[in-house]
């Protein structure tokens, strides 16, 4: 069952540009390499739970990764509903799962507004989508109110340090990156939406390319190539020169992720894990 949902009413029009990327991005599974690393490994964690029979909503779906990694572990029976901002990515996880029975395909924006049956879920998940939230503090205190008492909030992000190389590159030629400013793992470890976070673990992973205009080139394939708000455009030459400097550097990009748990416990309680 697909349905349309619109979180909130009005789609922001950054909301609309990441849209329209990650829904123009056909040859997505092809280049999405670091993307379907993560999603196997967010599955292991959620596979580990051993929750039964389970309400889950995902949000940024994708083309499925995180989806059918986690059917394949046995994350089965009761009510999914897996969502994306852009449609087209929607059917194509649809697609992937092939009718599976007990999954509820939606297009949402979770950053504008709360999903249907907030507070039932037992778990809420995403594997490289949370980045898209804005401020990671708020959302995570949301996407608790999202989950029933004793529901948990699973889901991995990019830390500061992913694309550091490129940022690098373009700094030597005088240049700032497009690419949306990440919190530092400090930063996500110091979310206080509930009782202290246990120690801060991160995963470095790198992405190997022949050159600056491959790893340009598969951002755009994957629809990761939507600027920041107000970010302004890097001229001609200073790109060809931070070109120069990223293969230089050994035209590798590097993604840090963060992986984080919440639990709700009760009402008025809520304790937070992040590891």
């Amino acid at each position: 069952m697909d349905r349309a949902l619109a979180g909130g009413g009005v789609i922001a029009a950054h909301s609309r540009a990441v849209a329209a990327a990650f829904g123009g991005a056909e040859d997505y599974d092809r280049h999405a390499r670091v993307q379907r690393v993560a999603a196997e490994a967010l599955a292991e964690r959620i596979a580990a739970l051993g929750l039964e029979g389970p309400r889950v909503l995902e949000f940024g779906c994708g083309t499925g990764f995180l989806t059918e990694a986690m059917a394949r572990r046995g994350v089965s029976g009761g009510e999914w509903l897996v969502t994306d901002l852009a449609p087209a990515m929607v059917e194509r996880c649809r697609q992937r799962m092939g009718g599976r029975g007990g999954i509820d395909f939606a297009v949402l924006d979770v950053a504008r507004g709360d999903p249907p049956m907030a507070g039932t879920y037992d778990l809420v998940t995403a594997s490289l989508a949370a980045q898209w939230l804005g401020d990671l503090d708020e959302a995570a205190g949301r996407m608790l109110r999202w989950v029933r008492p004793g529901g948990h909030v699973l889901f991995n992000t990019l830390g500061s340090g992913t694309f550091r190389e490129w940022r690098g590159a373009l700094a030597a030629a005088g240049a700032e990156a497009g690419t949306p400013a990440y919190p530092s793992a400090e930063a996500i470890a110091a979310i206080r939406t509930a009782s202290q976070a246990s120690p801060m673990r991160t995963d470095m992973l790198i992405d190997r390319h022949s050159d600056a205009r491959s790893f340009l080139a598969s951002l755009k394939a994957i629809g990761a190539h939507v600027p920041a708000e107000n970010h302004r455009p890097v001229g001609p030459a200073r790109m060809r020169a931070a070109m120069r400097h990223f293969e230089r550097a050994g035209s590798i990009a590097s993604y840090e992720l963060v992986t984080c748990h919440f639990r709700r416990l009760s009402p008025e309680i809520m304790s937070t894990e992040i590891s």
